[in-house]
Parts: C-alpha cells; structure tokens; sequence
C-alpha cells in the first residue's frame, strides 16, 4: 500500500501523463487535455502542485485556445501562489513571463510592466530567468517606442551577466542597446559600443555556433549602419564578412551540450532566420547600389526560404522580413519596367499587414511611399502627391521622411507650378548646408533633384554645378543609378546648350551603365537623346539604331502602363487613410496616359 505522501505524486503523474498525451496526439485534443489537468484539482493538491498546475492550464489556454480570460485567471493563480513557495523559481517566474505576454496581446501594458519588474527584481539569484526578463522588459519598451528605458535595461543586463561571468550574454545585451542606438541615430554612443562588442565577440571561446551567432549580430549592425549612411561602397568588406560567417553557420552542427552557465542559455536567432536576415541585408545593399538583377536574384532565395519557414514557424519576425524583402523588390521593379508586378506585390505586403496591425502600424508610411512611387510611374501625379503626403504624416523616421521628401518635390518639378511648397520643401532638405540625416546617398539625390529643377528653370550652369556634386558623391560610393541620371541629365543639358561632343561623352555611359542596372526610364531617355545627337553629328546609321532602340523601350513601357493600369489593385493609388482596403474594385481600363521623363 502506497504511502500518503506518494499517493497525491501517483494520480498527479498519472493525469499529467494523459494531458501530455492529449496535447502531442495529431491533431492535439487540447479539450481533454484540459479535462485532465483541471481533474488535478478535485484532490485539493498541496501548493507546489496547484502552482504548476495553473501555470500548465494558463499556458495551454493561452498557447492553443481563444479563451484568453480564463487562460489569465490561471496564470495569475499560479504567479500568485508560486511567490508562497520557496524554491519554485521556475514555475514563479515563467508564470510572470507568460502572464505579462498575455496582458500584452490584451493592450493590458500598464499590468505588464510592473509584474515584470517586480519579477526581475525577485530573480537575481536566478541568472536565466533575471537576463530573460530583462530582454522581455526591454522588448515591451521598444515595442512602445520607449527606446531610454529599453536602452538603460540593456545596460542594466550587460552588468549584470558580465558580473555573473557570462560574457556570450552580455554581448547580446550590448548589441541589442547597439541595434536601439542605431534605430534612435546615436552614432555618438554606437561606435565605442560596437567597438566593445566586437572585441568581446573575437575573445568569447564558447560553442561555435554562438560564437558564430554573436559574429552575424554584430555585423548585421555594422552593415545596415553603412547602409543608413548611404555608404554602399564603404560596407563591402563588411557585407562579405558577414556572406562568410553565414555560410560557417550553415556548416556547423548544433550541439546538444548545454552551457554549464545558465545565463548563457540564450540564442539570439535561429540559423535559418539568420540565413534570411543575411539575404536580406544583401538585398537591401544591392538595391542601393543599383545591381537591380542581383537583388532580384537574393529576393527570390529570400522568399523561398521564407514561405519554407512560414509553414512551420509562425513567429512575427518571418512578416516583418517578407514585408521588408517585398518593399525593396517593389522599388526595384519600378526601376525596370515591371510597373504590373510591382504593384501586385504591393497589394501583396497590404494583405500580410491586414493580418498584423503592429506590422501596419510599422509599415504604413512605406507603403504609402511605395504606392507614391507607383503613381509618378504611370504620371497620377495628384495621386502621387496625395500618397506622399500621407507617408510623411505617419513617419517619424528621419531618414524615410528625407526619402519621401525628396521624391515630392520631384512631383512639383514635373507639375511645373507648385513653386511656393516646391522652395519650402527644398530648405527642409538643401544639401549644402544643414542636410537633415548623415546618408550619403539621400544627400546625393538632393543634389540631383537641385540640378533637375535648375534644368527645368534653364539655369543650365547652376544645373551643371549640382549634378557634378551628385556625380562626385555617387562616383565615391559606386550609387549607380544616381550615377546614371545625374549623366543623361548633364547630356541632356550639353544638348541643348548645343555642345553635341561633351553631350555625346555623358550619354554614352549613361546609356551602357542604364542597360547594366537595367533602368528602363534612363535607356529610354539616353536612347531618345542618343537618336538626336546622332542626327545632330550626321551619324545616320548610329541615329537609326537609337531611333529603333528607343521605340522598343517605348513599347515595352507602354504596354505595361497598360497592364498596370487595368488591374483592380490600380485603385489602391486613392487610399490615403486607415487601414488598407480588404477588397480591391476592378475598373474599365486605364484612366491615366504614359508619362515621357521630359
């Protein structure tokens, strides 16, 4: 006969037994599961047990059901009797952790904080479960946009695992304040930073996976540092490191073994998320460099590997990559005519952002920027305008703001008689002095857009001094596109001014470097300019080939205004406010003319 001690750990083993098998069977059969882990109440266990045993009803409720409320009601009995139990740092703390998750999703912030807090500042003798509150404390302020208080907690956690002798862990909370530096542009307090952490990275001798991990963060930063710079040439080194280390990554085995220091059980991302990440990154420098068929090619590696992941993985971080890959491949469509496809991806990212408001919340000003983009390319320039003008009231990004800007007053250019919002714009972002962020390649372009509103006014030696700063700039970190509009424009000006010669040494690698990225709207204006030029200098046979090269880029151009025009996502250009439209209207056939550049 069992004894009255052992007898409550018999029936409690047994219908812990039967829940876990419910909750594994295909399809899990969570109702029973849930039967038998409320059974363990019927014989009113000791406190250890109901503890536990609220946490595994919370959990299971709040992981495999709706039932939200009832899910809570068990998770604060367990976080409120576990606090009874000495010793019960598990079961106490992953109560507080998945409680405050819950009171998040519920717009409960304000319950979450000081539960977490409390919970941290009980769990200082436990290295694991303080450092994983800490990050969760400090993700809930970034995600409210309280980057100080997440910064401070980053730093409070780097002491403490340095102080606890983890120093894999203490790199991760330094590179993560690193990544909120970066996102609040304290340059002044990133570079040391960095410099600490890479020097903390190289002496870690760990499991080489980590070590590798640790590797990718730190160079993610450093690349997509170079990249908010505008410096697309300056991030090579970087970038190919970076190639290299993920590709160590994908080599290594992981290894069962376990950090004999609890504190170092963390992982920042899973090899296949890095893989993506490191994807991306490379989309994002071959976007602004202008290799156009290069990011084409990285994207489509990128989503294949992520609609791969989606089906097993769920996590948020999977959209929000998708969002971003889609976001640069739409820009880069724009660029080579494919008008069509890009906007069907852009109805693409508003469906993955109806699913997710904090991913529209995000999100929003780009698309609006992207739909902007949409519209100077097949000439809606009121709804360009609109679009725009939407983006700018839902960013507070500096550098997207400078971004959508810049675009603006090119629509006012090509509008000709918005001159008083076309000078106020222009003041907000005058390259010469006071320019509002430190990219080099958004301060480049403002020079470009000065050259092009000097073409258009006739002040053709002022033009010539704006475009030649944009050339040097661009030249200095191989920006190509900017290269090659800067070129054909100057040609263009040379033309006009009637010096055939100096024209003719612009148009040219203008032309071949437009055919290199492709930019359809450069080929088509340098082979408009060629065809001229050609007739100019009596190069009869030279202008034919212009003439025919010209025409085919029309075609190609106007058939796809066409396309693009005639699909029912065409009407996403009238959406200026709220979320994006569910449904999308067809209409009878294009209502807009194919634009020439000039």
């Amino acid at each position: 006969m069992a004894s009255n001690v052992e007898a409550p750990e018999r029936w409690y083993l047994a219908l812990l037994g039967f829940a876990e098998h419910f909750r594994t069977s295909s399809p899990p059969k969570i109702r029973l599961c849930v039967h038998c882990l409320q059974a363990v109440f019927q014989f009113k266990p000791p406190q250890r047990i109901e503890a536990r045993t609220h946490l595994q009803l919370g959990s299971v409720l709040y992981h495999h059901t709706k039932n939200s409320e009832l899910a809570r009601n068990h998770l604060e009995q367990a976080w409120f009797i576990s606090q009874q139990v000495p010793q019960f740092e598990d079961v106490k703390f992953e109560a507080a952790s998945i409680l405050s998750e819950l009171y998040c999703q519920q717009n409960m912030v304000d319950s979450a904080k000081p539960l977490l807090r409390k919970a941290i500042q009980i769990s200082q003798q436990t290295p694991y479960w303080h450092c994983r509150l800490l990050f969760q404390l400090a993700q809930l302020h970034t995600l409210e946009k309280d980057l100080v208080s997440a910064c401070d907690l980053l730093g409070v956690g780097a002491e403490y695992a340095r102080v606890v002798g983890s120093e894999y862990t203490r790199a991760l909370f330094l590179l993560s304040k690193g990544m909120l530096l970066l996102m609040e542009r304290k340059l002044g307090e990133v570079h040391p930073l960095l410099s600490l952490c890479g020097t903390i990275v190289e002496n870690w001798q760990g499991n080489p996976i980590q070590k590798e991990s640790l590797r990718v963060f730190f160079l993610v930063l450093q690349v997509t540092h170079y990249l908010d710079a505008g410096q697309v040439k300056s991030v090579k080194p970087c970038l190919k490191q970076l190639q290299q280390c993920i590709q160590t990554i994908s080599t290594l085995h992981d290894d069962e073994i376990l950090p004999s220091n609890p504190a170092d059980l963390f992982h920042w991302l899973p090899k296949e998320h890095m893989c993506v990440l490191v994807y991306l990154v490379t989309v994002m420098h071959s976007m602004q460099a202008g290799y156009l068929e290069k990011a084409q090619k990285y994207t489509d590696k990128a989503l294949m590997q992520l609609e791969k992941l989606k089906m097993l993985d769920c996590s948020p971080i999977l959209s929000t990559f998708q969002v971003i890959l889609l976001e640069h491949i739409i820009m880069c469509r724009l660029v080579t005519g494919h008008k069509a496809t890009a906007l069907q991806e852009i109805s693409q990212v508003c469906q993955l952002c109806q699913q997710s408001p904090r991913l529209f919340t995000n999100h929003a000003a780009q698309l609006h920027t992207l739909l902007g983009l949409y519209c100077i390319s097949v000439n809606c320039m009121d709804n360009a305008e609109a679009q725009f003008t939407t983006a700018l009231r839902l960013t507070t990004h500096q550098e997207l703001w400078t971004y959508i800007v810049t675009n603006l007053a090119s629509v006012y250019i090509r509008e000709g008689n918005r001159h008083q919002e076309l000078y106020s714009l222009l003041e907000r972002i005058n390259p010469d002095h006071n320019f509002p962020v430190s990219s080099h390649c958004l301060r480049a372009a403002a020079f470009y857009i000065r050259g092009l509103l000097s073409f258009f006014q006739g002040r053709y030696n002022e033009a010539k001094r704006f475009l030649r700063e944009t050339l040097k700039m661009s030249n200095a970190e191989d920006l190509n596109r900017l290269t090659a509009c800067s070129l054909v424009l100057l040609g263009h000006i040379f033309y006009v001014l009637g010096n055939h010669r100096e024209s003719n040494n612009m148009v040219v690698p203008a032309m071949q470097l437009a055919s290199k990225i492709p930019d359809m709207s450069v080929q088509l204006w340098s082979s408009a300019l060629l065809k001229d030029l050609n007739k100019a200098l009596g190069n009869n046979m030279d202008a034919h080939e212009a003439a025919q090269m010209h025409q085919n880029f029309s075609q190609q151009l106007l058939q796809d205004h066409i396309a693009a025009c005639s699909l029912p996502e065409h009407n996403l250009i009238s959406w200026t406010d709220g979320p994006p439209p569910v449904q999308i209207q067809a209409q009878n056939g294009p209502t807009t003319s194919l634009a020439s550049l000039l």
